[in-house]
């Protein structure tokens, strides 16, 4: 299957990292790479992408859709261990930073990832596939307790309890293996009068995805990593598409940008905020009508641009 990712946001992030045509820019979320492939006609042959991604898939992918640049280096990694890579590669500092968070298009479409509630396949939902953790070891393995707790955090999912309680239910009977017994128990656990909202599964299948990718916990950590990262005047650009992921960002924005904290009537700092940068927009970006029109992924997208100092 081909690998078509339609960017979001994509002019937006161009003008967000003020490219320098000798400058060296990470992607950190390479995917398709039609963000990165904007980012290299903008480079001369002096400039520099690194593609990062999890998914060998998507690398192997990217390599075809950039196989008129040279000037590309991919890593199969994950962006969490940005300073580790860049480390690894030699590299004291990058112009741009660019994380397009989330699931791709591609993931939702080939089935047999086991990231779509539609079809039936296998409980996977791993970006990475040498990694260990599955979908099906969430589902089959997690205590009640915690599968309801990460429905309802990372889903979102007013029935959690409901729906983790029957998932314990079915799997005392067999395992739970494929995606289509996942969502009948979804269904099954939710009001019809309460189904109007999309596909019920959808939040469900959302926050399993979050909990075997480790999306969100790693996020603050990864984004102070991606600004220290950063040369002067370097930008970083992040597209979430979760709240969770949004309040992640911008609390490290925050603190990147190292407001003080003590009182006013103080004739100089004693909190001790050191700032590494600037925030360049204090409301996040959001896509245009008529993209949404065209791209439905990009109604729930935000962008938020940092500057390094």
């Amino acid at each position: 299957m081909e690998f078509k990712h339609k960017p979001v946001l994509l002019d937006e992030c161009i003008e967000g990292l003020n490219i320098k045509e000798d400058g060296i820019y990470v992607d950190g979320t390479l995917g398709g790479a039609g963000h990165s492939k904007e980012i290299l006609k903008r480079l001369s042959s002096k400039g520099l992408l690194i593609g990062i991604d999890r998914d060998l898939e998507a690398l192997e992918a990217a390599k075809s859709n950039l196989k008129d640049y040279e000037n590309v280096k991919y890593v199969h990694g994950n962006h969490d261990d940005i300073d580790e890579i860049l480390k690894e590669l030699q590299i004291d500092g990058a112009d741009g930073i660019l994380l397009d968070l989330g699931v791709s298009s591609y993931q939702l479409d080939e089935r047999n990832r086991g990231f779509s509630y539609l079809g039936d396949n296998k409980l996977d939902m791993r970006m990475d596939k040498t990694q260990s953790l599955t979908a099906g070891d969430v589902v089959n393995n997690y205590k009640e307790e915690e599968l309801a707790d990460i429905i309802y955090e990372y889903g979102e999912e007013r029935f959690s309890r409901v729906i983790a309680r029957n998932i314990c239910r079915e799997r005392e009977k067999k395992p739970i293996e494929t995606t289509a017994e996942l969502v009948k128990i979804i269904e099954n656990s939710i009001p019809k009068s309460k189904q109007n909202n999309g596909h019920p599964a959808k939040r469900t299948f959302q926050a399993i995805r979050i909990e075997v990718n480790n999306e969100i916990k790693p996020l603050y950590d990864t984004v102070l990593k991606c600004i220290k990262s950063l040369k002067k005047g370097g930008r970083l650009c992040i597209i979430t598409f979760h709240s969770l992921e949004d309040r992640a960002v911008k609390k490290a924005y925050i603190e990147a940008e190292g407001r003080c904290t003590c009182p006013k009537d103080l004739p100089y700092c004693v909190c001790g905020a050191v700032s590494y940068g600037k925030i360049i927009n204090k409301k996040p970006i959001i896509a245009t009508k008529e993209e949404q029109n065209e791209n439905s992924r990009s109604k729930s997208a935000k962008l938020r641009i940092f500057e390094r100092k």
